[in-house]
Formats: C-alpha cells, sequence, structure tokens
C-alpha cells in the first residue's frame, strides 16, 4: 500500500504499473483534503490549525501540499509541527496548547500512526480537537477520523496476492484504490472537549463511540 504510488515513483501510472510492483494506492492526499472539510463543518468557527508531518518522509509531503491549499479554502491558517521520531512528539504536542490552536490534523507515517494513543491523550489534555486517518485513532481517544476501511484493503491485498502467485504479472495488474470509507465519532471524547458534533456528521457516520 502506498499513499501515492505515482508520485513516489513505485509505479508508471495505476492503470499500467509497468515495472515488479502493483498494489493499493490509499487516497492519502485526496483524503486528507476531506478530513479539513470534515473539521470545517465540524468546527466552523475554527480559525488555526496544526498540521502533524514527519518531513524526512517524501509521503508526508505529497500529503501536505493539498492540504495548505485546502487549509486556505476553507479559511483556516495552517501551522506544521514536524514530528522526525518519537522523541519530538512531546514538543510538537505541548505546542498544541501553548500556540492556542482550535484544531489538528496527523498525516500518514509510521512515527505518527504508531503514537495515536498518545497524540489522542495529549489532545484531550490541551482540548484541542484533532482527526484522524484511520478509526483507530478514535478507538484511542481521538475525536473524528475518516479514511479507507483497513481490513477491507488487506482483504483487497490477499486477492492482488493471489493472482501474482498464479502467474499473473505485477505489471499488468493495475494499482487498485479503496472501495470502503468509513467515518468514526467518539462522543465521549466529543463531551470532554466541550464540542458539539452537528447531526449532519452523526447521521453519515459509520460508527458513533458512545
Amino acid at each position: 500500500m502506498s499513499a501515492d504510488p505515482v508520485d513516489t515513483g513505485l509505479v508508471t501510472s495505476l492503470a499500467r504499473p509497468g515495472g515488479n510492483v502493483t498494489g493499493i494506492g490509499t487516497l492519502a492526499p485526496e483524503l486528507g483534503v476531506k478530513r479539513l472539510q470534515l473539521l470545517r463543518e465540524l468546527l466552523p468557527h475554527a480559525k488555526r490549525l496544526t498540521v502533524l508531518t514527519n518531513p524526512d518522509n517524501p509521503v508526508s509531503a505529497i500529503q501536505q501540499r493539498p492540504l495548505e491549499f485546502a487549509a486556505k479554502d476553507l479559511g483556516f491558517q495552517l501551522q506544521v509541527a514536524n514530528v522526525r521520531r518519537r522523541e519530538d512528539l512531546d514538543a510538537a504536542l505541548s505546542a498544541l496548547k501553548r500556540t492556542q490552536v482550535d484544531a489538528f490534523v496527523i498525516v500518514i507515517d509510521a512515527v505518527l500512526m504508531g503514537s495515536q494513543a498518545r497524540i489522542a491523550a495529549h489532545g484531550l489534555k490541551a482540548r484541542v480537537p484533532g482527526i484522524f486517518p484511520f478509526r483507530t485513532g478514535v478507538e484511542a481517544g481521538g475525536l473524528l477520523s475518516y479514511g479507507p476501511d483497513i481490513p477491507a484493503l488487506w482483504q483487497q491485498a490477499a486477492v492482488i496476492a493471489d493472482k501474482i502467485l498464479r502467474g499473473a504479472k505485477p505489471a499488468d495488474l493495475p494499482v487498485e484504490q479503496p472501495t470502503r470509507f468509513e467515518l468514526v465519532v467518539n462522543l465521549k471524547t466529543a463531551t470532554a472537549l466541550g464540542v458539539s458534533v452537528p447531526q449532519s456528521i452523526l447521521l453519515r457516520a459509520d460508527e458513533v463511540i458512545r
């Protein structure tokens, strides 16, 4: 799986990978923009937004660029908190309260995805709502998540692997994209943060944690 297999140079195109690699593109840049739109719907008066990102990860940059454009269109003032290693996380999260941001968003990165519970706990302590890429962030105490259904992606990957084991060439197998997405809301966290989740979001949610 890759956030953007074409931009990262893994394949020539989604339809014709052309090399010895195929798989699933997770639409991370596009879904990051969708998360900002959900944040705007959730927090109509929010102004300042922090994006947690890893500048050493080229995939983070691919995700961050669309966020910068979308933030401007949605009326957010975007600031960046760089997290290269787990050791950088405390300083980045402490800045959430010190800089008085209204919300935070996370790009997909191994360091950040492995620290979702810690990030959610800091957000709750600082009383800053955040939106996560996957439901695991909300299960760990985050407020909101929107992203692909991960078990469904692994099932797609298994089908691709089966085709290759039966003799298909990766170069001839189009890179697939997610077909199932889920919106998850943690109302316990919303109550603790003093955030009122609009009915429009609750009605669209695939799961509401109460």
